[in-house]
């Protein structure tokens, strides 16, 4: 049990974050925690804890298999010549604004998209 307290905070990370699958168990001194997290970032997050609680990871006391939902990583679409947000949206069952706040970092102005440009196509809600 002193190894769950040792690594309490990554669990309650864990938990908090939507880690799917989560499995907590120690054996022969050593904490196995498994999951799936929902996106990178909240591997990486893991991961800072992690190297936070025992830096350079020396301790050799926990081991952290998360993987990241095949879900999650958003598909990539690429404009061809006479797209719009709204044509692109309808084929993925999506609005065009969902598909601009998706890409709000390379579209200034959702009336001007350009052939070749690769824009991500979020999940449906």
């Amino acid at each position: 049990m002193a190894l769950q307290d040792k690594y309490s905070e990554l669990v309650t990370l864990a938990q908090t974050t939507g880690v799917n699958n989560l499995q907590v168990r120690e054996q022969d001194n050593v904490l196995y925690i498994d999951g799936e997290a929902p996106g990178q970032s909240v591997k990486d997050q893991l991961w800072a804890v992690y190297n936070k609680i025992d830096p350079d990871y020396r301790a050799g006391d926990l081991v952290l298999n998360i993987t990241v939902s095949a879900s999650a990583a958003p598909e990539i679409y690429e404009v061809v010549s006479g797209d719009n947000l709204t044509k692109i949206g309808k084929k993925y069952g999506l609005s065009w604004k969902e598909i601009y706040e998706a890409n709000k970092d390379q579209i200034k102005n959702p009336d001007l998209i350009h052939v070749g440009q690769k824009l991500k196509i979020p999940a449906k809600s």
